[in-house]
């Protein structure tokens, strides 16, 4: 927890992070930013060190939050496979599946902070992830399934949709950005609300979090 407090406060000096348990994925704990510390006023120069140094691992975002609680609710759809878990920031979605009973799990992220906390988030729940950087180095026959939460966060992402299949022979992705993407490959299954820990009080529209399901072309 040490490295992470170092990590944060890269965002923000004074602030550290704490385990904390998910409201609503309670079986699992996250080290994520202490709430007490981003609950006060910011300087000019605080606020452009958070919008340029955002430690978005140090939050659990609504789209994983419920992605992980879909899979705990229904651990066969991991159960005995091996996961490639895109975009995997804090791991929370990554630890749901191997706490559901995921043979293995690869934790990917661009962000190597994001890689830190994968690994301290791991070791918090008792179980172990595979970690990679860079997606298009992942040279594995053999995933089951590809899970993603808030990867979409920008409509170029969108063409992610595609490339995932060549990883995976299904899909299971959060998303409570991009509300009318529609794909041949991808059904529509429920909308649930959310909300990010701790609690940003975001926008209404980003608190309802869409699940979908992908399988690949024949």
């Amino acid at each position: 927890m040490t490295q992470l407090n170092s990590l944060i406060q890269t965002m923000l000096s004074d602030a550290s992070v704490t385990p904390q348990a998910l409201p609503q994925c309670p079986e699992i704990q996250l080290y994520l930013v202490d709430p007490i510390s981003m609950a006060r006023p910011f300087s000019l120069d605080e606020i452009r060190s958070i919008w340029e140094h955002t430690a978005y691992w140090a939050f659990c975002w609504a789209s994983g939050q419920i992605l992980a609680r879909h899979i705990l609710a229904n651990p066969d759809l991991v159960k005995g496979k091996k996961i490639l878990d895109f975009g995997t920031g804090s791991g929370v979605v990554a630890i749901a599946a191997m706490k559901a009973g995921a043979r293995c799990v690869i934790a990917c992220d661009i962000d190597k902070d994001a890689l830190i906390s994968c690994e301290e988030n791991a070791r918090l729940n008792n179980v172990e992830l595979i970690l990679s950087d860079d997606l298009f180095a992942i040279d594995d026959n053999d995933i089951d399934l590809l899970i993603a939460a808030d990867v979409l966060y920008d409509r170029a992402n969108l063409s992610f949709l595609d490339t995932f299949f060549d990883y995976a022979p299904k899909v299971l992705l959060a998303d409570s950005r991009i509300k009318d993407f529609s794909h041949p490959h991808y059904e529509f299954i429920d909308r649930q609300e959310s909300f990010t820990v701790p609690d940003l009080d975001e926008l209404d529209e980003f608190r309802f979090v869409n699940l979908y399901s992908g399988q690949a072309p024949e």
